[in-house]
């Protein structure tokens, strides 16, 4: 570890030995200072205090001197950690269970860099659903590092874009038909449980979605 290194977690220290070891703002540095192996915890709480704000309570104007001055990171570390989190969140929430990160040592955990990727590689319109999942299992099955990531993704979306323009439209045809029945999917299953719909809307639900799965099929 080098000079700059210590200082720095001597600062974090330094800062921990004043607060309360149950409260929000001491798990925060704890979780700075086990950065590696720990950085899901990390972005799981920046992302509180980002969007509630908390780092005012704190005496910080803002959340890039809060994250700078007591935690010892850059702002756009800290916006990439928190993204990071809430992308696997909403999209991947199967890799935040305590079973999951129990069972995988912090070496295997994907790092932030990569899942940062795979959030950007989420809302890219030349990429399809296959396209995706193949890069997710590269990141959670196979531990391909950020860089190795980042120029495979490139060939592919580079090879998508040079596609010819009637296979390009198709394909992006297919991936528009795959999202629609996913939540006509969802629409009927919530529909029936929560009983929104009358039943004939759901039935003919159930006919459109079957219609489009044999368009897909064509």
């Amino acid at each position: 570890m080098d000079e700059t290194k210590t200082k720095s977690l001597r600062g974090i220290e330094e800062k921990m030995e004043n607060l309360d070891s149950g409260s929000l703002r001491y798990h925060i540095l704890e979780s700075a200072k086990n950065f590696k192996r720990s950085w899901i915890e990390l972005g799981r709480s920046l992302y509180s205090v980002w969007k509630d704000k908390m780092y005012k309570e704190w005496g910080y104007a803002n959340f890039d001197v809060y994250v700078s001055r007591e935690i010892g990171i850059r702002k756009q570390t800290a916006m990439k950690l928190l993204k990071s989190y809430y992308f696997l969140e909403k999209e991947e929430p199967q890799y935040l269970k305590t079973d999951y990160i129990d069972a995988s040592q912090a070496a295997n955990i994907p790092s932030y860099e990569s899942v940062d990727i795979l959030r950007q590689a989420k809302n890219k319109k030349v990429l399809d659903e296959d396209d995706y999942k193949n890069l997710k299992k590269e990141i959670f099955e196979k531990g391909r590092d950020a860089q190795e990531l980042k120029k495979n993704l490139g060939v592919i979306i580079r090879q998508r874009q040079e596609m010819d323009p009637e296979e390009a439209q198709e394909k992006r045809k297919l991936v528009m038909l795959r999202r629609l029945l996913g939540q006509l999917r969802m629409l009927k299953q919530e529909a029936e449980v929560l009983k929104i719909l009358p039943m004939p809307l759901i039935k003919e639900l159930g006919v459109l979605i079957k219609k489009i799965d044999v368009a897909m099929g064509a």
